[in-house]
């Protein structure tokens, strides 16, 4: 899906040279991967001659949204805490990471309301 994502349109063979060294995979595997991927809803393809041109249909973001909702769900029973949980006592954390963490939670807390003039409208 990145080879797709990047490029827009691709066809099986331009996603097979773009993995094929690190993939090992045969164009037959690719082009069954991709049809699975237009059967699944996450890719279109359309012919154009012999040859079929495929788009993406989700985004990266819906992909990777996805992809974690069936994570927590098949390994945390659907618990968020719980895999941050893990997450954080599991895997090392740089320091760099822990304070973007830091500073997303302090995004997310509540701001008091402003007070003085002007506060309400």
């Amino acid at each position: 899906m990145n080879v797709v994502w990047e490029r827009r349109t691709v066809v099986a063979r331009d996603v097979l040279e773009a993995v094929e060294d690190r993939t090992g995979w045969a164009y037959t595997t690719v082009k069954t991967l991709m049809s699975r991927l237009v059967d699944k809803g996450a890719l279109k393809g359309r012919k154009r001659g012999n040859t079929v041109v495929f788009e993406p249909v989700i985004s990266r973001e819906q992909a990777r949204r996805s992809a974690v909702r069936g994570l927590l769900d098949r390994a945390f029973d659907g618990a968020f805490g719980t895999f941050v949980q893990h997450m954080l006592t599991q895997e090392k954390l740089s320091s760099k990471d822990r304070l973007e963490l830091e500073r997303m939670l302090a995004e997310l807390e509540p701001r008091p309301p402003r007070s003085g003039k002007g506060a309400s409208r």
